[in-house]
């Protein structure tokens, strides 16, 4: 096995390529599906991989209370530098689990705290707060929700307002607070894997956006209601609540929104440069996954080995 077992730690290196190609070559749809599996396989490997350091290079540790097998010098030969990987895997795989369990904790907190504000408003789809403050996103929950205050209606013109209700829809309709969450988590678990979170950020919006352009009939009626929330608005109230003016580069959107509807397609060609490069993205990730499974499988073979009856 050797070094191979660090191959998924390193693998998410090739992370911002990966999203520079998707984002610009893939429909905004594809892209998000795409850059979210990639990164959360990447990000269990990584983290299966930091585990099983773990376990092989602090079996032999005095005290440890594994079976004595786990310590063989077999065991210990499968993982190079197995005693100093492995100390160091026990802060690494603890600040894993802190960081998501936060990100969890704090993304239930706020979808708790944006149902409990809207306990006063009437059981609609959309709720309309009476906020000079202008923001709007989507709520997702047992009864998915439009948040939307005066402050932001008022700033739009009647089309634009269209735009947002069909930008917010294609959110809720489309879950993409999972994609988000999702990316985000992984993010947590490699930092090397940032990259993704971002790019799905932005793929997220393009995509309700597209959905948007398509409902209303019009590019630049959804082009003109993104630029304007954009320069009110303050945004949802955490980066896995979808909204019309979430963080990111709002004028590629607008530049998208104003040229030529994306080709629908599910993978560009093969025999092309981008079809090269998404497929050898591709082939990271699977190759990711194998090699983690390897080192479980192996790790599993010889602690059983070296385990006696």
């Amino acid at each position: 096995m050797g070094v191979f077992v660090f191959l998924p730690l390193v693998l998410p290196l090739t992370a911002w390529p990966v999203a520079r190609l998707a984002e610009h070559h893939l429909h905004p749809r594809a892209a998000t599906w795409l850059l979210t599996v990639v990164a959360g396989v990447m990000a269990l490997c990584s983290t299966l991989c930091l585990a099983l350091v773990m376990v092989v290079g602090t079996a032999q540790l005095p005290g440890n209370p594994l079976p004595d097998g786990w310590s063989d010098p077999e065991v210990r030969a499968a993982v190079p530098f197995d005693e100093v990987v492995g100390k160091a895997a026990i802060p690494a795989l603890v600040a894993v689990f802190a960081a998501c369990v936060r990100t969890l904790w704090r993304h239930h907190r706020v979808r708790v705290e944006a149902h409990r504000a809207l306990l006063g408003t009437s059981a609609t789809s959309v709720a309309v707060l009476d906020d000079v403050a202008p923001y709007a996103y989507a709520l997702p929950g047992h009864r998915d929700r439009i948040v939307v205050t005066t402050g932001l209606l008022g700033r739009l013109q009647p089309a634009e307002r269209r735009a947002l209700f069909a930008h917010e829809r294609a959110h809720l309709t489309h879950r993409h607070h999972c994609f988000l969450l999702a990316v985000q988590l992984a993010a947590r678990a490699n930092p090397f894997l940032r990259p993704l979170r971002t790019a799905v950020v932005y793929t997220a919006e393009r995509w309700a956006d597209e959905e948007a352009a398509g409902a209303v009939g019009s590019r630049r009626v959804v082009a003109r209601a993104v630029g304007k929330a954009a320069l009110v608005s303050r945004g949802a109230p955490a980066v896995t609540l979808a909204g019309l003016a979430a963080p990111g580069p709002v004028p590629r959107r607008v530049a998208a929104l104003l040229a030529p509807a994306p080709v629908v397609r599910r993978w560009p060609p093969a025999f092309t440069a981008v079809g090269l490069a998404l497929w050898a993205a591709t082939a990271g990730t699977l190759l990711s996954a194998m090699s983690s499974a390897n080192a479980a499988v192996t790790m599993v073979l010889i602690l059983h080995a070296a385990t006696p009856l």
